[in-house]
């Protein structure tokens, strides 16, 4: 009897530590591979680099051909992108999403595909708003229709959230998103799909005096927000858990989020140093092992913005430099993405 037991509790110890391996996976991080550079690498190369630094997640935003060859027979999963300016198109009829996802998909099926990221960050006011969710049902109904697993969801910024959300429990969604988020929210229900999620603590340190960098950098030593009977050390917990609250207000309290961007820049605003970049980035890796203070224990899977820095970005000064990388490979500062 004592060896039975023995072998039980050694049964139940590896059991464990497998879990406990498996759930750490789930937060591996991946690195999101934007191509508005004028001096980037090529694809292959490009690759190379996911391999060499060990990242096993992309997040592509456009079906870039040349980016999906380089990709065959990898290891690395790919959330892949369909830019706004495509949604119209997708919605109008199943024939042009069964094309899109044979064109895309079906052609490179050496190519591990995590999730179809149907838009990004749809505002009320964008003319193409109405067409996301039939967009989503479309490349949906062509994935199932081709046999394929693939999650389909779209990504949304922080913008999305009512100004009165402080502290995170008091989190909802605009009035004015309603008409986008409801459905959305409805199809990710539906089909057990996660809810992305673009998640910048500079962009709310930056445009806040009152937030501590500390607070913003994951260096704060003791808790800066209470939120009873929770509390909040980082902003980035107290962002990811106020749009949770939101989604439970919204019919998503089951939902799960995947925080498909997130960073710090190095050049172009507010203190962005090389060294506070370094400091979230690396911080955030290790972070998103242990969840948030409201789901303990549930690791995030997050993509760093970005692989490189793009030069031809529009906008601001500060959107071409967010890379982890240079153009010629060289890490601009130590990352551990494990």
């Amino acid at each position: 009897m004592a060896g039975e037991r023995g072998f039980i509790t050694s049964t139940i110890l590896l059991l464990s530590l497998l879990m406990a391996i498996l759930n750490t996976s789930n937060a591996q991080i991946g690195v999101c591979y934007g191509l508005l550079g004028s001096d980037l690498p090529s694809r292959q190369e490009v690759i190379d680099l996911y391999n060499q630094n060990n990242i096993r997640r992309m997040r592509l935003y456009d079906p870039d051909q040349a980016a999906l060859q380089a990709l065959k027979g990898t290891n690395i999963e790919l959330v892949l992108g369909i830019l706004n300016d495509k949604l119209q198109s997708i919605a109008a009829s199943q024939a042009n999403a069964d094309g899109w996802v044979q064109d895309n998909v079906k052609n490179y099926p050496g190519v591990k595909f995590r999730y179809i990221a149907v838009g990004n960050e749809v505002k009320p006011t964008d003319s193409f708003a109405q067409f996301l969710v039939p967009a989503m049902q479309n490349i949906q109904n062509a994935l199932a229709g081709a046999g394929l697993g693939i999650k389909v969801s779209t990504a949304i910024d922080t913008g999305v959230l009512d100004d009165a959300s402080f502290p995170p429990s008091k989190g909802s969604f605009r009035a004015e998103y309603k008409p986008i988020l409801d459905p959305v929210i409805g199809f990710l229900v539906k089909n057990q799909a996660p809810l992305l999620v673009n998640l910048y603590p500079y962009f709310s340190y930056a445009g806040d005096a009152n937030i501590r960098l500390d607070y913003a950098l994951f260096t704060a030593s003791s808790p800066v927000v209470s939120d009873p009977p929770l509390q909040y050390s980082n902003l980035f917990d107290a962002l990811l858990d106020t749009v949770y609250a939101a989604l439970e207000k919204s019919g998503g309290g089951n939902l799960e989020i995947v925080v498909s961007e997130s960073g710090w820049p190095t050049a172009g605003g507010r203190d962005t140093t090389v060294e506070n970049a370094r400091t979230y980035n690396n911080k955030l890796v290790q972070h998103v092992k242990g969840g948030t203070p409201k789901k303990q224990g549930k690791p995030i899977e997050t993509y760093i913005f970005a692989i490189f820095d793009e030069n031809n970005k529009g906008g601001d000064e500060v959107e071409k430099h967010w890379g982890l990388f240079s153009p010629n490979k060289q890490p601009k500062y130590q990352m551990n993405f494990n």
